[in-house]
């Protein structure tokens, strides 16, 4: 077996030549010993472990530092229910809510300090992001590219404005280069996301020690997960599309070998909004991504329980593929951005993507879409609260849509991964179209701020925020007590007809059966399909189910997981 050192340098070796790679690994080394690597970071999955993803100033209070809120609404009201929290980036920006960073070693004073990043770390894993696509064009990065000085003079990516670059994949509409004026005379830079978010050239393997050096200072934070954002657009090659590079997979298999190593049991996310061929590739090698974002649930979810017709949603989680060991989705139905489109374009049919368009629109809400090479534009992601979407205007906050949205993350919570809650979903909140007209832009729709006082109003009285809240904090804490629900516990979908989105999930002694009728109508299930034992019972509702039942009846969206 090759020696550490030795297998790192091999990693990089065909991407800088041996040299670079050589001190950019012996930096790495270097860089660890400054952070007090390595750590003992162990990440307990297991099937009570959940994420959590929130903002860090989704609650606040006036005269109190956000995080330091955050940690005390957590104390008192999820404690018992959330294992692990995603904080949103943290860091001081220019745009996008946080993901054009201006400086990576920094908490926004806005919000705290590490000292509150901290605290909240003691009673909770915490997932930081890691932004390395592209930095923010008012950080001192890019101000010492503007000067010719380092560090930044070679960290962002040139390229003449005649080139042809009509082969690359884009998740916006907006220009790829952005016009700048430096020392050296008007340049042209990479761009994917915004004019603001400069992409950075990780051809230079001096961008790779310095995001290196940012890691390790993250886990040394409080970071025992790592969410690579926008990691599959990381490499780019001109001439080509630019994503899901080689390259791009060959670095994420470097970082993982080098948490193994300075601090094992670290965990990589990858988030890729891309086709769902594409989004599982981080997975199945197992010597890459730790888990992978399940972008094609969110829209599938909604699929079926605005048709009434789980058929889609049923073969397509059928052909998921066995993961390697150690290897997870994380299932979620909502986050910070919007539902992307692109992990459904070839599973769900046309006409039902244009439906959930529609329904997305005549529910309040947006769709941003994306240049093609022909020129067209598609839908790219549909922007909305997802509790708001699963019921129209005349039906809001009825007890029927709090059981369908119940349903959609009781689907999420069954399914073999780890599930993840956006704090809006926790808290149904709706659309916040105040904040999308101050904003001028979509994904703010769902991105409200509460006053904490507010809010626990709301949680206290007989409102939806607190049917809501309270019934899927139950559901959370079934869920954990389910030894079958751990992340590496087998699945098998079962077909029991469109009505139903079923699995039997096996493993730790138990067998249980997860139902989930997503019509409007009672649903009449058969017992000879039920865990094969002589007493059962439905974990949801605490009920038995006696043995000479012939059959059970699912009210309207109603969920029950059935255990031996």
């Amino acid at each position: 077996m090759r020696a550490p050192r030795a297998a790192l340098i091999d990693w990089l070796d065909p991407l800088y030549g041996e040299d670079a790679a050589t001190a950019c690994v012996d930096a790495a080394s270097d860089a660890a010993l400054r952070h007090g690597l390595p750590v003992a970071s162990d990440t307990a999955i297991d099937a009570a472990f959940n994420v959590m993803i929130t903002y860090g100033d989704i609650v606040q209070r006036p005269g109190e530092a956000p995080l330091a809120t955050l940690k005390s609404f957590m104390a008192e009201h999820l404690a018992d229910s959330i294992a692990a929290i995603h904080i949103l980036p943290f860091y001081p920006h220019s745009s996008d809510d946080g993901f054009s960073v201006m400086d990576y070693r920094a908490v926004d004073t806005k919000l705290g300090n590490w000292d509150d990043v901290a605290a909240l770390g003691e009673d909770h894993p915490l997932m930081f992001d890691l932004v390395l696509n592209h930095a923010s064009r008012k950080g001192q990065w890019f101000a010492n590219y503007l000067g010719d000085v380092d560090p930044g003079r070679d960290y962002f990516i040139e390229v003449e404005p005649d080139t042809d670059l009509r082969a690359v994949v884009r998740p916006r509409s907006t220009p790829l280069l952005a016009e700048v004026a430096t020392a050296r005379g008007t340049r042209h830079l990479w761009a994917t996301f915004s004019e603001d978010q400069i992409d950075l050239d990780f051809s230079n393997p001096d961008v790779l020690s310095e995001f290196i050096d940012i890691i390790f200072e993250y886990v040394a934070r409080g970071a025992r997960l790592l969410r690579l954002d926008a990691v599959a657009f990381l490499w780019k090659d001109i001439g080509g599309p630019c994503i899901h590079l080689p390259q791009t997979h060959r670095l994420i298999k470097f970082l993982r070998a080098l948490l193994a190593h300075y601090a094992p049991g670290v965990q990589l996310i990858t988030e890729t909004n891309v086709p769902h061929v594409e989004n599982i590739s981080y997975l199945v090698d197992g010597d890459e991504a730790h888990v992978a974002y399940q972008f094609a649930l969110p829209p599938l979810v909604a699929d079926a329980l605005l048709s009434g017709d789980a058929q889609t949603l049923t073969g397509w989680a059928h052909n998921l593929p066995s993961l390697p060991t150690g290897c997870h989705f994380l299932n979620f139905t909502a986050s910070h951005d919007g539902i992307g489109l692109r992990a459904v374009e070839s599973i769900l049919e046309a006409d039902a993507i244009e439906h959930l368009v529609e329904t997305v629109r005549e529910r309040g809400g947006f769709v941003s879409t994306r240049a093609v090479s022909d020129g067209s534009h598609k839908p790219y992601e549909l922007n909305i609260a997802y509790y708001d979407l699963l019921a129209d205007i005349s039906e809001r906050n009825s007890p029927a849509h709090i059981d369908r949205f119940i349903c959609s993350q009781a689907i999420a919570m069954a399914l073999a991964g780890i599930p993840a809650l956006y704090f809006h979903s926790l808290t149904a909140t709706h659309n916040d179209l105040s904040r999308v007209e101050e904003s001028g832009r979509y994904r703010t729709i769902n991105r409200r701020r509460w006053d904490v006082g507010e809010l626990e109003y709301h949680l206290r009285g007989e409102t939806h925020h607190a049917r809501v809240f309270s019934r899927l904090k139950h559901l959370l804490a079934v869920r954990a007590r389910q030894p079958a629900l751990h992340p590496e516990a087998a699945q098998t979908v079962v077909d029991l007809g469109p009505q139903l989105f079923a699995l039997q999930r096996r493993g730790f002694g138990q067998t249980l059966l997860a139902l989930h009728n997503v019509t409007d109508q009672p649903v009449k299930v058969a017992t000879h399909v039920l865990p094969d034992a002589r007493v059962r019972r439905n974990v949801v509702a605490a009920q038995g189910i006696s043995g000479s039942t012939r059959s059970i009846t699912l009210a309207p969206y109603e969920v029950a997981w059935i255990s031996d």
